[in-house]
This record gives C-alpha cells, sequence and structure tokens, in this order.
C-alpha cells in the first residue's frame, strides 16, 4: 500500500516528506494505521548524526496507532484494537531476556540498529523501489507502519489513543529512570536536568515517590512552570546559576542522592557528578553523541561511592510495564493533558526540529497523522 513518511536521506539535512509503498505485514507482524507520534530528542540525536544509522530512514517511535492487519500467527491484538507501539523487542532467548532483562536484548540488537523488522528486512520502498530502514522496528513519522507483533500493547478505552503515543517512550523512560534504575523512595533527593519528555516524567515518577527535594535543572527558564506542574519542590535556571552550587545550598551542603540527566550533554553530566551526596549515583537516559566524551575526574569516586548507571527505556518490561501504567494514566497520574503543548502535521517537523535545537519546545510536541 502507498502511505506517506518523512524521510531522512542525510544527516543534518531536512527530512522529506514522500510516498512510500509498505508492504504486507508477514508472520507474526501487524499493520498499524498510526494515529500520534510523539516527538521525541532521541529522533533529533538520528537526525544531527549523532546516532550513527544506516540511512535512508522514516524515523519516530513514540507511536500510537490502530490495528489494520495482521499477519498469520498473529495472537496478541486484533483488526481494530488501539495499541502503543513499544520500540523495544525482546527475542526471549538471549540472556539477558532470559534473566529477565528484555530492554537491554541483544538478540534483535543488530535489526533494531540496522533499521529492519526481526527478520532483517524493511517493509518500506520508495518511488524508485528501494528500500527505505525502519527506525526502531516502528517509524512512526508515517500515516502507516508494519512492526513485530511483540512490540503492542494494547490501549485502555479509558486512554485516547492519541496520548498513548506518550508510553511509547517518555512516560516509561522518565518513571523508569526513577523507579527502576534509581529505586527511589521518600527518603531520598532527586536533581533532574533536561525538561524534555522524558525529565518531566522522571520529575513525576520522583513526586509519586514523594521524593523531596526534588530539583528540576533546565538551560531555559521558560520550563520552570511545567517542571513546577509535574512535581518538582524547585527549579534551577543553569543558564543563569550554577546548579551544584544551588543543589549544594538546597541540600545543606550534602549534595543529592541521584542526579538524573536527560540530555546526553557532557557537561551537564559533569554537573551531576558534582551535585551528587557521597554515595550518590547519575542515573542516565539521556544519550550522548556518539563523538563525545565526558571528562569526569574520577579519584575521589571510589572515596565517595559515586557511581553512574546508563538506562535504556527505564529498565521496563514494555509487555508487562505500559499496561500498569496506562492504567495510572487513565486516572491523570501522567498530566498528559499538561505534557502535550502543541498537536502538528507530519509536514511541520523541519520545523519542529528546528525549535527542538533552539531549545523552545516546552512539554511534547505531538505528531496528528491525517
Amino acid at each position: 500500500m502507498k502511505i506517506k513518511s518523512a524521510v531522512l536521506r542525510e544527516f543534518n539535512k531536512p527530512v522529506t516528506i514522500e510516498e512510500i509503498e509498505l508492504a504486507d505485514p508477514k508472520a507474526g507482524e501487524v499493520l498499524v494505521k498510526i494515529v500520534a507520534t510523539g516527538f521525541c530528542h532521541s529522533d533529533v540525536h538520528v537526525f544531527l548524526g549523532e546516532i550513527p544509522v544506516p540511512l535512508p530512514m522514516v524515523l519516530g517511535h513514540e507511536t500510537s496507532g490502530i490495528v489494520q492487519k495482521v499477519g498469520p500467527g498473529v495472537t496478541r491484538v486484533q483488526v481494530g484494537d488501539p495499541v502503543v507501539c513499544s520500540w523495544m523487542v525482546p527475542c526471549g532467548k538471549c540472556d539477558w531476556c532470559l534473566n529477565g532483562r528484555g530492554n537491554l536484548c541483544q538478540g534483535n540488537f543488530g535489526a533494531f540498529l540496522g533499521g529492519n523488522l526481526l527478520d532483517n528486512t524493511s517493509r518500506m520502498t520508495d518511488k524508485a523501489g528501494n528500500r527505505v530502514g525502519q527506525a526502531f522496528f516502528i517509524s512512526g513519522y508515517s500515516t502507516h507502519t508494519v512492526v513485530p507483533e511483540g512490540g503492542l500493547v494494547k490501549v485502555p478505552k479509558e486512554v485516547p489513543v492519541e496520548d498513548a503515543c506518550f508510553m511509547g517512550c517518555c512516560i516509561p523512560t522518565g518513571w523508569g529512570a526513577i523507579a527502576y534504575a534509581a529505586k527511589a523512595t521518600s527518603t531520598n533527593s532527586i536533581a533532574v536536568w533536561g525538561m524534555g519528555g522524558v525529565g518531566l516524567n522522571a520529575i513525576r515518577g520522583a513526586a509519586m515517590v514523594t521524593a523531596n527535594p526534588i530539583i528540576a535543572v533546565d538551560l531555559e527558564g521558560s520550563k520552570e512552570a511545567i517542571a513546577r506542574e509535574f512535581g518538582a519542590t524547585h527549579f534551577i535556571n543553569s543558564s543563569k546559576d550554577n546548579p551544584v552550587e544551588k543543589i549544594q545550598e538546597i541540600t545543606g551542603g550534602v549534595g543529592v542522592d541521584f542526579a538524573v540527566e536527560c540530555i546526553g550533554d557532557p557537561g551537564a553530566i559533569i554537573q551531576c557528578y558534582w551535585a551528587l551526596a557521597v554515595g550518590g549515583k547519575i542515573i542516565l537516559p539521556g544519550i550522548t553523541p556518539a563523538a563525545e566524551t565526558t571528562n569526569l575526574p574520577l579519584m575521589l569516586s571510589p572515596f565517595h561511592e559515586r557511581c553512574i548507571i546508563g538506562t535504556l527505556y527505564g529498565g521496563i518490561k514494555p509487555t508487562v510495564d505500559i499496561p500498569k501504567l496506562l492504567a495510572l494514566q487513565a486516572k491523570g497520574v501522567f498530566k498528559v493533558d499538561k505534557l502535550t503543548t502543541k498537536l502538528m502535521k507530519l509536514e511541520d517537523i523541519n520545523d519542529a526540529t528546528a525549535t527542538m535545537l533552539k531549545r523552545e519546545i516546552v512539554g511534547r510536541w505531538k505528531i496528528m497523522m491525517d
């Protein structure tokens, strides 16, 4: 079938809106008509070439939609089901999967990075008949997509399908950084760098466990109101104030138990390190560009027992945790109405990228498909 997609053909060049041929789903695959896709900074990392992937490719990974067709053997969903598309599809066979850490699945990782589905091929071709890669098993910047059955979670009727897209990435990643990677409790102090979709949901996760203080850090003062709406007790505009000094002041010179860096910025990671209390931990859901390094002076790390913990997808188990989080979303826990600050069209992606690079997006922008 012919669909409309935003195709990235060169890094750091505008995407092109193209007519793409989408093949039917094979065994274990599902055709989804996309309703909404969140505009995530991780896709901007790919756009800039900071996450190396083969091009051309259709990006977009924070997606929800309606099942249109199922391939042979599909049992998880049926035609008409509203679904969230998860970009992590564990193979169930590798050591990580067998040890309950499917978010680190290595069995499907090659296909994941290569822009393929699980059989190491793509369902997308352009007008010339050339292959177009599918980003992260989804390619949500399209009107339709074909995805593995194992990456789908049904959306309950209490949650609008267009709001469920955030369950594909920013809500579970931010929440999981607090609940699983940090294992934070009410006795902990937490600071979060970067008030995008992931950072705001890390703040929300910290508020859900009644941590105190909950300190939001961002270069833009325009993010303060939404950070406090999501549960921040303090806000630091790091373009004006040194966050390390401010955090030491707020915590009486102790520092925070957890510093969560949601940007992937080496300078922010260094700030996180010096803002930690003795025994503190940096939690890293943010993705640092492949060509950059972080110059951390680690001499004191053994004495202070500080550590750095990377977390992918917040450490969640998508088919287990996303349904639970959707149930909480149905009760308004994740403030999706406040998180959504602009609805846009597929054709607006290049403007949205430019706006994000200028740090002018507050909350999460959402692409609504035709």
